[in-house]
């Protein structure tokens, strides 16, 4: 009930979706970006709601407060210790092999600021679980989702981050300086 309400508030506001969900794919790590505002968080919501898929995400830990820490897992969401000497990559790689289905989306960003370079986290954990990739752009200027054909990589860092950023200059509205430098440049700096 709850999902449906959220799809139709989705939809009431105006959004809708670009592309395909691929249903016949188990696990998939979706990649969110240009990530600006709070916002996306409420827009995944309705998205995820449209799309009647369950997509967790990682959010950072300071969330799970002892008052708001049941809501973020009750919606899917999984913490991230960034102050632990922990292999993020490893253990979130980990939970592919432990699950039959599993989406998970990450915002490649890390941060609603302005950043020079994107994190290559999911890359690696995409890599390491051997899933694909799921690009989704926040396209606000077209009120949408764009969700880009599964990703499976190549194993060659500067072909495969060639190709999600192409995807992403895809995405009108509002560009990162990671993405404008690319534009200008075609230069992937490495994080």
């Amino acid at each position: 009930m709850l999902r449906a309400i959220t799809a139709f508030l989705y939809r009431a506001a105006g959004w809708k979706i670009i592309g395909r969900y691929p249903t016949e794919i188990k696990k998939a790590v979706w990649v969110g970006a240009p990530h600006y505002t709070n916002w996306d968080f409420v827009v995944c919501l309705g998205g995820r709601a449209e799309l009647k898929i369950n997509i967790g995400f990682l959010a950072k830990s300071q969330l799970f407060k002892w008052y708001s820490g049941w809501l973020f897992r009750a919606m899917g969401c999984y913490p991230v210790y960034r102050n632990k000497a922990s292999n993020l990559v490893d253990n979130v790689a980990a939970m592919y092999a432990e699950h039959e289905s599993l989406h998970i989306a990450i915002t490649p960003e890390g941060t609603r600021k302005d950043v020079d370079r994107i994190k290559t986290g999911f890359y690696h954990i995409a890599l390491k679980a051997n899933v694909p990739l799921i690009l989704i752009g926040f396209d606000y200027p077209r009120k949408a989702i764009v969700i880009s054909e599964p990703m499976y990589l190549q194993n060659s860092y500067e072909a495969d981050m060639k190709a999600i950023y192409d995807f992403y200059l895809t995405i009108e509205g509002r560009h990162k300086t990671w993405l404008k430098n690319y534009e200008e440049t075609g230069v992937i700096l490495r994080n």
